[in-house]
């Protein structure tokens, strides 16, 4: 069903929000389960996204059993049993859904010693190559591993007879999907494997703990030589996500850009470092109110009347997260003076540029660098209007501006946000803002979409 978000802007937002577990991490991570050859995974603080079931979905068609394990509180749980998987094929429509799909190669050629798995879908920011994924096995596979890309689907085989075994292997680019991939199969390889230059995100040091858990031999996750020492068999074991820093440093926008006080919770400060650093920069204040909460205000009584414009350079963690860039420029159309805002992690994903200028806002675009004329003080930076999501943090972006227009903002594609928010203008919702979820009908007409999903004609 086609549907879209009408937000009535210009609502300043109050009270507390929960922060899903990490989207990118339960991912990673529920393709790691396949490592576990015995027992079974509880999952818990997996977000309810359409990505994560669709990742679930890739993994019973390989014949693991994935069903959801009660929780409790605000997370969600999964318990995954992958001790039967026998296919090294993953169904081909589902991988097409997801990027994150193809996790499960690292996996599967360390169990069964090949793997054939149909190139990914996802969110199109870039070329995002997977070369560094294959040569990351082959390496495993003392170099005699064979791979070919063969009707829409990458086949790779370990043809040393004798599975995995350790190796070296130096990323060219600190890629944070090659870094788990190389570990997911290293940590079933023989002998001990080293990965340098690899990335050092949060999400990374997450499925080590995951793989320790399940009785890996991980060290330096979080730096830049992560070193581990084979094992013959994986366990199941419980383990809980990381919370979701960019669903809490979309959230800090969102009380940024509509001058607002909220607090959100649970989160990990440090994961959130630069963000705070620049909307401090720009006026905010962003206090850690306790040991996992963060309370951030811009509301005119507290920082004054105007949010000063700032730069920001996207870089690998630590450096500021790309998947906050385009929720920033959104911010940066409503502060005084002029910024500019450089991607250098993928080279497709402005894709906003254009909506957020039908919205109002004033950016010149040269390359992967947008420079954004802020607003003048005393104006009004932003009009509603009609605009459409090309991807998942573009559209959040949207939503982000369409909250801080005046008049009422239309986002359509918002399949994309869905992707990687759970219940994101419920929540928002929760802390005052004016958002109604409509879908198309078979008659082509618009009807308002309630909480449970049904249309109220």
């Amino acid at each position: 069903m086609d549907q879209r978000l009408l937000i009535s802007g210009s609502r300043q937002l109050t009270g507390h929000v929960f922060i899903s577990g990490s989207k990118n991490s339960a991912l990673a991570i529920l393709a790691g389960t396949l490592c576990c050859s015995s027992g079974s995974v509880a999952l818990r603080g997996v977000p309810d996204l359409l990505d994560t079931r669709t990742m679930a979905d890739v993994l019973r068609s390989l014949g693991a059993r994935v069903e959801k394990d009660g929780g409790g509180g605000e997370g969600n749980a999964l318990l995954v049993d992958a001790s039967n998987v026998g296919s090294v094929e993953p169904c081909a429509e589902r991988m097409g859904r997801i990027r994150a799909g193809f996790f499960v190669l690292g996996p599967l050629v360390a169990r069964f010693g090949k793997a054939e798995v149909a190139l990914p879908g996802g969110c199109r920011i870039g070329a995002r190559p997977v070369d560094l994924y294959i040569k990351g096995l082959e390496a495993l596979a003392n170099w005699n591993a064979h791979s070919k890309l063969w009707d829409g689907k990458f086949c790779v085989h370990a043809a040393n007879g004798k599975g995995l075994i350790g190796g070296s292997f130096h990323l060219s680019y600190p890629s944070v999907g090659a870094t788990e991939t190389f570990m997911m199969a290293a940590s079933m390889a023989e002998g001990v494997s080293v990965l340098t230059n690899a990335a050092m995100e949060p999400e990374v040091v997450d499925l080590a703990h995951f793989l320790n858990a399940c009785g890996a031999c991980i060290e330096g996750a979080g730096t830049n030589t992560i070193v581990i020492t084979g094992r013959k068999k994986l366990y199941g074991a419980e383990f809980t996500v990381i919370p979701d820093r960019i669903e809490a440093g979309t959230f800090m926008v969102a009380a940024a850009i509509t001058r607002s006080c909220i607090a959100l919770s649970p989160v990990i400060p440090l994961h959130l470092a630069r963000l705070s650093e620049k909307l401090t920069e720009a006026g905010c204040q962003v206090l850690q109110i306790a040991s996992r909460t963060l309370e951030v205000s811009s509301v005119p009584e507290v920082v004054g009347d105007e949010l000063q414009a700032f730069n920001i350079k996207t870089l690998p963690y630590p450096g500021f997260p790309t998947d906050l860039q385009a929720q920033c420029m959104a911010l940066l159309t409503t502060c005084v003076g002029s910024s500019y805002i450089e991607e250098s992690v993928f080279e497709n994903r402005m894709h906003h540029v254009e909506e957020l200028k039908k919205l109002g806002a004033q950016i010149n675009l040269e390359g992967n660098s947008a420079f954004i004329h802020g607003k003048k003080p005393g104006s009004i930076a932003l009009h509603g209007g009609r605009v459409r999501a090309a991807d998942l943090r573009g559209g959040a972006a949207l939503v982000l501006a369409g909250m801080a227009a005046s008049g009422v903002t239309q986002v359509e594609g918002v399949a994309h946000v869905d992707r990687g928010y759970e219940r994101f203008e419920e929540k928002l919702v929760s802390l005052g803002a004016d958002i109604r979820r409509e879908g198309k009908t078979a008659s082509g007409r618009w009807a308002h979409i309630r909480p449970d999903g049904h249309l109220v004609h």
